[in-house]
Formats: structure tokens, sequence, C-alpha cells
């Protein structure tokens, strides 16, 4: 950078530079005027200070610099750090120089209010607000405690393939493609069958990636494209991976507190109810949990999955996310286990978020009886040449087994506490939605 500053800083850091000469690299968000006092907002992508221009002070070919800079205009300013708590970040700039990269054309995207439609034309713009900024930024705490709790505990991350061959959730939400033209190919509903695989050979896996579902929703909850972190252990049973997943939670959550305050602050969230996820979290069976729905005057019958609306009376019900376990075999996937205790539920688990959020987790132990296998996939009606590699891993030393898949965006729109997924991915994917 041409001037005196020798030191180009994050704005995040600021702190540690006090009294010293520096440079910030980052976007005009907004500017203010009081005459012979002139304020910039700059934001880098990890916080935003205030450059102060000050009439006598502040060179005059650089005060004067101001009036050429629109919203978004790119700059290095250069300047000494002094603390300001009336700033936001508690610091601030006194500006010595300027320079422009680029003068922006007028943002298209203005204070004022804008419709959904809008907005998700120019999500590639969008991104820039301090809202979606603040999401965006637990997006990635999210991820990164998540990888950290299995990477500490053990796991191994196994990357499971976007292209199958076969069905894994069902064959009515699948995206088909054409493979070379010799066969169809899939795009993946989920990671689990591969991380069984892995579980076999490693003990302990995960995996994070993209998943689609070709569902014609238009739900508050529901995306095309979306990513969830899976993982499989071997040995495992149910209560097993219901423990593991009450403290993967507890886990995710407990970072973002700790390291994402100023993003909450920016969303407006009530920490309290953050705060009081810790363990232990309530179970009940799916037979319990029809009673509650039943009472709140919902008609539901026994062996019919819950549905959003059932997820969000029996969620509302409590301060901390709630595991509903032992749903009849008939409303889950094949592969799940029955109870030899009680055949006719699975030894399956879903974790509803508070707040009316609904399901971010669901999993369970997986069968792992060969005979049984074999049947349920028959039983299910899809074709067992295209199972024969996961019935294989029953052959060859089976185990008792289990796993889960949380996902990453109704997961972040709950500790968000905003209303709708399509905002906790960068570029959503939705029944009406592929542009950007």
């Amino acid at each position: 950078m041409e001037h005196d500053a020798k030191t180009t800083v994050l704005i995040a850091s600021v702190g540690r530079y006090e009294g010293q000469e520096v440079a910030v690299c980052g976007w005009v968000m907004h500017k203010r005027s009081s005459g012979r006092v002139r304020f910039l907002v700059i934001r880098d992508g990890t916080g935003v200070i205030q450059a102060t221009l000050v009439k006598g002070e502040t060179p005059d070919n650089v005060f004067d610099e101001y009036a050429k800079l629109s919203q978004e205009s790119s700059v290095a300013i250069f300047g000494q750090v002094r603390k300001e708590p009336r700033a936001t970040g508690g610091y601030e700039l006194l500006a010595s120089g300027i320079k422009i990269f680029q003068v922006a054309a007028p943002f298209p995207i203005t204070p004022k209010e804008h419709g959904v439609g809008f907005l998700m034309d120019r999500r590639h713009l969008w991104l820039r607000s301090s809202r979606q900024w603040a999401i965006l930024r637990i997006r990635h705490a999210v991820i990164r405690a998540a990888r950290r709790f299995f990477d500490d505990r053990g796991f191994s991350l196994l990357d499971a393939p976007i292209l199958t061959p076969s069905s894994c959730e069902g064959t009515t939400t699948l995206f088909e493609t054409d493979y070379f033209g010799e066969h169809r190919a899939y795009l993946s509903q989920s990671g689990q069958l591969y991380m069984e695989a892995g579980a076999m050979a490693l003990g302990r896996v995960y995996c994070c990636g993209p998943t689609f579902r070709a569902e014609k929703s238009k739900t508050r909850r529901h995306l095309a494209e979306f990513w969830m972190i899976e993982p499989e252990v071997a040995f495992a049973d149910l209560d097993t991976v219901m423990d593991l997943a009450e403290a993967l939670v507890c886990a995710v959550v407990s970072e973002v507190l700790e390291q994402r305050g100023p993003e909450l602050d920016v969303l407006e969230r009530d920490r309290r109810k953050l705060e009081a996820i810790r363990p232990p979290f309530p179970r009940i069976s799916y037979d319990d949990a029809l009673r509650r729905v039943r009472q709140a005057g919902e008609e539901i019958s026994w062996g019919q999955d819950l549905g959003g609306g059932h997820e969000t009376i029996i969620s509302g019900q409590f301060d901390k996310p709630v595991l509903i376990h032992r749903y009849p075999i008939g409303a889950k996937a094949f592969y799940m286990k029955s109870d030899p205790q009680r055949p006719e539920v699975a030894l399956c688990v879903d974790m509803l978020a508070p707040e009316g959020y609904g399901e971010i987790i669901g999993g369970g132990q997986r069968e792992d009886d060969v005979r049984r296998l074999k049947e349920k996939i028959q039983e299910a009606g899809l074709p067992l040449k295209d199972f024969q590699w996961y019935v294989e891993l029953r052959q060859y030393g089976s185990v008792p087994h289990a796993g889960f898949g949380l996902g990453i965006e109704r997961t972040v729109a709950w500790i968000c506490g905003i209303d709708h997924v399509r905002e906790t991915i960068a570029f959503p994917r939705l029944l009406d939605r592929l542009y950007p």
C-alpha cells in the first residue's frame, strides 16, 4: 500500500493495534457528515469499523476523497487506531489516507424495504448485508464446531460420493442424471450408507457435505440442496447416538455463544434461549409424542410419521431440544433396526429444536442382520442388486452400529432465530429458485 502505514490488518483484530498506524481494506457500508467531521463505515468480512475524517486534522486531499465514495466502493483506509466506546467494535480509525480501488455504481439494495423475490434475485449482492453476514458467519461456526467435536472424539472424516447408483431415502425424491450414456445416476440423498462402510473400516467416521432431495415443497424448512454432517459409529446402539447427538448440539451452541456474540447481536437473537441448551435433553417415545399432539387437538393415527405441524406442537412444549425415539417401523427407512422388545417400532430417533423449529437430527441403530436387511430392502420395493455392496457389509464381521445426520441449515435457522432456511446457505436451491 502506498502510505506510511506499515501493517494491513483485519477489522476483527484492530484492537491489538491501538495507537498504531495501520491500513484496513474493505467496502463502504455507509457514510455520514456533520460538516467538519466526516465518517466512513467500512466492512471487510471480519467486522465493521468507523473511519473518522476531521477537517484540519485529516490532510485536505484525503478529506475531499469522501465526496467521491458511494455505497460498496472498495477502499484502503490508513490511519491510527484509537479506542472509541461509542463506535461499533469499540475502535475507530483516525484517517490519514485513502486509496480508492473502485467507486461503485449505485447499489441496487438500499436501506428501504425490499421483497424477498427482489432480494433473492440479487442474492450475490444481498450477502453483503449485515444480517446475511451474521447468519453465514454463524453457519461457519456451526460447521467448525461440529467438525472439531468429532475430530476430538477419534472420528475420521470420510467423504461420501455425491453421484450414487441408487436411492437411500426413497425413490420419489431423487434427482436423476445420465452417467456417460451407460447408466442412470442420482444426486445423493445422504452419505449414511457409505459411512456405514467406513465405520466397518475405521470404527468412527463422519462426512460433511451436500445432499439433495427433489421434494416439491415450499415450506420454510425445505431446500432442494442442503448440507448434513453425518457420523456413524461401530459397536454402538440407539442410546449411544442419542448421547452423541445431545453432546454435539450442546457443543455447537456453546461455541456459537462464545465466538459469535456480535453476529447474534446483529440478529437480535435472545441469547438466554441458547444459554438454556444444556444436557440433559428430554427424551420421549413416539407414543408419548402422539399423545401430546392429540391433546393439542390434532388428529393423527398410530403409524403416521410426524409432520411439520406436529413437530411444532411438540417442540413448543420444551425449552431444549427434545429427542423422540422408537417410531413405527413403517414410518422409517428400510435400514432402521426393529426393537427386539417391540418389533413394530424402530430403534430410531429424531431431535426437534425448541421454539417450533422442528427436526434438526434424524438417525438411529442400523439393521445389522443380513437376512432381515434383505427382507427389508425387498419390502421397500427396492432392487436388491443395487444394494448388494451394502448387504455385504453384514456378511463380513457385522456388528451393531448406529449414526445420525444433522441438517446444517435447519440448525443454523434455529440458532439464529430466523424464519426460513433460505437465508442459512449462501445460494439456496428451492422449488422455484435456481438463480443465481
